[in-house]
């Protein structure tokens, strides 16, 4: 989302945003020189509101709530996002007291506009409304243009959210860029939606696996497990993901699912208490069986209720892939014979030398699981 500040000694309402590189800002509009701080500062509140409220309906689309029958989460959503029409013309022409009373809209997104208004309305000033009325209409323009895939510009603070959706663009864009380098390039950070990149993420990660499975003998859902002990890796989601799509859960379905319960778990919702109690149970026999006690203290004891970060799901869940996908390779290069062919003369290596029989090794196998992935093209689309 744009948060918006305000420069005290100029008076001035900047606005600022995320880009996966760092945050940009740009100036909005100078008040006049006696006009209030602290209404400057309520001005600048109501608008980080607004821009939240404007951003939810990108990261929780009613497309990823199932149904869209009346008052169900999923029309209650698309209600929501159909208020874009009517935002600029609520901060114009605000709802303001009238005879003790003030008219509040259902509609959290729509109210965010109001205050915005009353807040220009206390400041008066006929030019900061105006452009006012432009910034909101640029923000509402940039989810507009997330919502098509793309992120270009102002769009570009998405691929530091979490949405519950991805865009086929964005997931297209995410396997292209896979496909150039499938331990994932910087550009998978700075271009294209968490949740989109984390969807071709898994379907890469599936190649991988299988690709270290066939070298090592070992079972692809877990060969991730086995890396982690050569090199301490986060290996719980990644392991998580691998086991759904061996399952046949399409890598779309795998991801937004994690997605989607880790930001019901931050939004302070209990997704699955079915799933709770059989992890409280599990945790309950496992303590019991290693403690020898029939009813184990669980008072120290903590339990995870999702793997991911719940601030930042998409992005963690993204970042865990890829590790997941570096972890194969540690285990392929322990048994792609090619590697080891002059294994006896290694002490004589030097640092140039292990450097480039490494990125022989790399680009050995990513070049084994672009077949894979392109082999398997078809759970991705």
């Amino acid at each position: 989302m744009t948060r918006y500040s305000v420069a005290r000694d100029r008076h001035e309402l900047i606005a600022t945003w995320g880009t996966g590189d760092g945050d940009l800002a740009a100036g909005i509009a100078t008040a006049p020189a006696g006009a209030d701080v602290g209404s400057l500062l309520a001005l600048a509140r109501a608008l980080t509101q607004l821009s939240t409220a404007v951003w939810r309906t990108y990261t929780h689309p009613a497309s990823a709530a199932g149904s869209l029958e009346p008052n169900s989460e999923g029309w209650r959503r698309e209600e929501e996002r159909k208020q874009f029409s009517e935002v600029v013309d609520a901060i114009s022409r605000p709802n303001l007291p009238s005879g003790g009373t003030l008219v509040v809209s259902y509609s959290s997104l729509l109210e965010s506009a109001h205050r915005v208004g009353r807040a220009l309305h206390r400041l008066g000033d006929t030019r900061l409304v105006e452009a006012v009325a432009a910034e909101a209409a640029a923000e509402l323009a940039a989810v507009e243009s997330a919502e098509l895939g793309d992120l270009s510009g102002r769009s570009q603070q998405a691929v530091l959210l979490s949405r519950e959706d991805a865009s086929p663009v964005q997931v297209a864009a995410a396997d292209h860029l896979l496909q150039q380098d499938p331990f994932g390039p910087d550009e998978l950070f700075r271009e294209v939606d968490p949740t989109a990149a984390s969807v071709a993420a898994a379907h890469w990660l599936a190649a991988a696996a299988e690709v270290t499975g066939e070298a090592s003998g070992l079972d692809p859902n877990q060969v991730v497990l086995e890396a982690d002990n050569i090199e301490e890796l986060p290996h719980e989601s990644p392991t998580l993901v691998l086991g759904l799509i061996n399952d046949g859960v399409s890598p779309y379905d795998a991801v937004t699912s994690l997605v989607r319960h880790a930001m019901q778990v931050t939004d302070g919702v209990l997704p699955d208490p079915t799933a709770l109690r059989e992890q409280l149970e599990d945790l309950h026999e496992t303590l019991a069986r290693y403690s020898g006690e029939e009813e184990p203290d669980l008072t120290d004891v903590a339990l995870r209720l999702t793997p991911l970060d719940p601030q930042r799901p998409a992005c963690d869940l993204l970042e865990d892939l890829l590790t997941g996908i570096h972890g194969c390779w540690l285990l392929h290069s322990e048994y792609d014979d090619l590697s080891h062919a002059d294994a006896d003369d290694v002490e004589e290596w030097d640092d140039a030398r292990a450097e480039l029989e490494q990125n022989r090794s790399r680009e050995r196998f990513a070049q084994l699981v672009r077949d894979t992935a392109t082999r398997h093209r078809g759970r991705l689309i």
